[in-house]
């Protein structure tokens, strides 16, 4: 079995790398970059023959077509819609069954900040979605999109939880990346950098769908703040927490939902910032006149801040999630809860967001080698991770140290 993992030097493709080569059935794990001495690096940090390094230029979409045909699965942890859907454009037309951490796919990408994405000539941004659905059938591909952290385990354990009631009402994700507790406090809006933080500020600005009194209606981000204590663990702490883009796959794959968001964890105060940096203009796109010259405000504050976020030595992050359910099951009112406090392993110097995002995408790889993912097209993680799969996928994250508490009860 190969696997061929495409941003395979940045964090999380370097934990879904490691992840597989410690594999026994998987005999090669390819990682993709364009800086052989990145690649390199990465290799040596792993430590597994198994691992090939790959030279390539995405742009050159024979020569990713021609490498993609030599692997069985392809795993993508690439930072932005441009270069994702570009690969995932490749990986359709080559044939190559594919795992992608972003969501947008599912089934209309969101037309704002698009980063670049390059549509086909002769299709429009809402019908590309369906181009490249009918597109995967048709080549016979397995496309799971949003599989990581959130998305990912957000849209697994509520998709179980889905299945498990007979009606669902309300389904709410809280999920998020934070720095640990003493770390907050040596940074500016109580956070550090855990992913690409101009992606992250893309999804703190762009409007985005949820449902509400059982409508798909249109928000701004960054709003529906919720206070929330999370209290499972042997962990007590106040959490905040906004609506962000992030299950979109929910809209169509569970549209019988009266209320549904996503909301993205941070600790208290980080949202105030935001709010003041908005209000500012701070995170405007638009360029301004400054001096006789033309500046870009959010990039002009990205090249401020982003040295200020990033960790010092020693600082560790955490990955929180409290998802609810409410729904029926045999007459009665339920809730299920939904909870994960992953921290960073420094024993192997992993970060949390590395882990709980690499882990998920390395075992629904392994998942489709071993042929137990069989749906073709797009397929979300909440329609192809169930039942006694859902059980295994668990087991998987259980031996990988990442713990998921589910609890119900009555109301």
């Amino acid at each position: 079995m190969k696997a061929l993992v495409f941003g395979g030097t940045g964090k999380v493709g370097t934990a879904v790398a490691w992840d597989l080569a410690k594999d026994k059935d998987i005999e090669r794990v390819g990682i993709v970059g364009r800086r052989k001495d990145a690649l390199d690096k990465t290799k040596s940090w792993i430590g597994s023959d198994k691992v090939v390094s790959h030279v390539l230029d995405i742009n050159d979409r024979e020569e990713t077509k021609n490498l993609m045909k030599q692997y069985r699965v392809g795993l993508l942890a690439l930072p932005d819609r441009k270069t994702s859907y570009k690969v995932v454009h490749s990986a359709v037309e080559a044939g190559l069954d594919i795992v992608d951490m972003l969501e947008e796919y599912h089934r209309r990408p969101d037309p704002y900040e698009t980063e670049g994405l390059e549509i086909p000539s002769g299709i429009s941004l809402d019908e590309y979605g369906d181009w490249l659905h009918n597109k995967a059938i048709e080549n016979k591909v397995t496309f799971i999109d949003g599989m990581g952290f959130a998305p990912g385990l957000s849209n697994v354990t509520l998709g179980e939880g889905i299945r498990k009631i007979d009606s669902a009402e309300k389904a709410i994700a809280r999920v998020g990346g934070i720095p640990s507790k003493e770390a907050a406090q040596n940074h500016p809006l109580r956070y550090m950098i855990t992913w690409a933080f101009d992606h992250v500020l893309r999804e703190y600005m762009i409007r985005l769908k949820v449902i509400k009194d059982g409508k798909v209606v249109e928000v701004d981000a960054a709003t529906d703040r919720e206070k929330f204590r999370f209290n499972q663990f042997g962990v007590d702490e106040e959490l905040e927490c906004a609506v962000t883009p992030g299950m979109p796959s929910f809209l169509f794959s569970r549209p019988q939902l009266k209320e549904f968001a996503e909301k993205t964890v941070r600790w208290p105060g980080h949202w105030q910032g935001v709010e003041t940096l908005k209000e500012t203009g701070l995170l405007d796109l638009a360029p301004i006149d400054f001096k006789n010259a033309k500046i870009v405000p959010r990039e002009f504050l990205l090249s401020l801040i982003t040295p200020r976020l990033k960790p010092n030595e020693g600082e560790t992050d955490v990955c929180v999630m409290y998802n609810t359910l409410i729904g029926e099951k045999d007459g009665k009112k339920v809730k299920i809860e939904y909870f994960m406090w992953d921290q960073a392993d420094t024993r192997l110097g992993i970060s949390s967001m590395a882990r709980v995002t690499g882990f998920p995408v390395a075992i629904a790889g392994k998942f489709l080698l071993e042929g137990k993912i069989k749906e073709k097209g797009i397929v979300p993680p909440e329609d192809c991770i169930g039942g006694e799969l859902y059980d295994e996928f668990l087991e998987e994250l259980n031996k990988r140290n990442i713990k998921i508490k589910e609890i119900s009860t009555t109301m």
